[in-house]
């Protein structure tokens, strides 16, 4: 459909410009000499069909402009020194229209500047030509009227052209918003009902028993506890095998924190779960009391760092690292 309305407004125009050089042939008789009109029509032609012409860009290519420009300037002189500015010229004052409407053309194609001046001196030539009265009696007010029109038709297509990818932008980036909302409620609902169950043999324990938990149940529900604060804190670091191996790990009385701050945000789900198979083995196979997982935001190789402590020894203050391990994502 917009093309097809390109090819119309394109054949329109051509036909419009046609008519005047219909004009034109048929006051040859006017002039003193019709030379002067028909290199000045060869040139008008010239210009209207490189004017029309569908580059792949709207904007008319600048040595196209700067020829109807000159075409817009030197066609009024060419023509009119061949005529009386006191006698009623008829057809023959043809390029006054026939300049206003190479110049609205020049405008539509975005060259604002070229199609001002062009105006500009045909309406001061014809006034110095034929004094203030040609303004209306040559159609010169109604070539000025075609070029100023055809400028706020094009600074409104603009605008709305402007205004539609600002919405469409906006549009977009609520589209955007509305997913990852969509999917924090998915996940939240997930993270729940993974609670949920997780709890739900405890919490009933708890209610059956009236609070009295035995040794064991009370270690589990510490472990419980944090394997809940995991999931809050660390939600990034946990595939099934991290959980079962921190869960084995607490059972066993280790200390496990794991904190993600988006260092895994950006891997595929290929590379993520490679780094999370690694953990879950170093988690696993480590005898540390204390261990720390903590991912690495913005490294460009270390995703994941993992540092084992075991309670220092009788007479001493300070923890000693049994395991230090950085997880690359390649």
């Amino acid at each position: 459909m917009i093309a097809l309305s390109r090819r119309v407004i394109i054949l329109l125009a051509a036909l419009f410009s046609g008519y005047h050089i219909v004009l034109a042939l048929t006051a040859l008789g006017v002039p003193r000499s019709p030379w002067p009109t028909i290199g000045s029509l060869v040139a008008f032609a010239a210009a209207i069909a490189l004017s029309l012409m569908r580059p792949s860009t709207r904007v008319l290519p600048t040595w196209i402009a700067m020829f109807d420009l000159v075409v817009a300037i030197g066609v009024p002189i060419a023509v009119s020194t061949q005529l009386d500015p006191s006698a009623s010229n008829g057809y023959a004052t043809w390029f006054v229209a026939a300049v206003g409407t190479l110049l609205t053309i020049v405008m539509v194609r975005g060259r604002d500047a070229y199609a001002w001046i062009g105006v500009g001196f045909l309406t001061v030539y014809c006034i110095w030509w034929a004094g203030f009265d040609s303004l209306g009696d040559l159609g010169v007010v109604g070539s000025l009227v075609w070029v100023v029109a055809a400028n706020v038709v094009m600074y409104a297509v603009e605008k709305t052209a402007e205004d539609a990818e600002r919405f469409a932008e906006v549009e977009r980036k609520a589209s955007e918003w509305r997913a990852a909302y969509d999917a924090h409620v998915v996940e939240r609902q997930r993270r729940l009902e993974h609670t949920y169950t997780m709890a739900e043999p405890l919490l009933t324990e708890i209610v059956r028993t009236d609070g009295e938990l035995s040794d064991a149940q009370r270690a589990e529900c510490l472990v419980l506890e944090a394997t809940m604060r995991d999931e809050i804190r660390g939600r990034g670091l946990l595939n099934d095998a991290v959980r079962r191996a921190v869960t084995a790990a607490r059972r066993r009385g280790a200390a496990v924190s794991l904190l993600d701050e988006g260092g895994l945000d950006e891997l595929d789900a290929a590379r993520r779960e490679r780094v999370l198979a690694q953990l879950a083995d170093a988690i696993g196979g480590s005898d540390a009391d204390t261990l720390i997982v903590r991912t690495v935001p913005r490294a460009e190789d270390v995703t994941v760092t993992v540092v084992g402590l075991t309670r220092p020894a009788e007479g001493e203050d300070e923890s000693d690292v049994t395991l230090w391990l950085e997880i690359r994502a390649d």
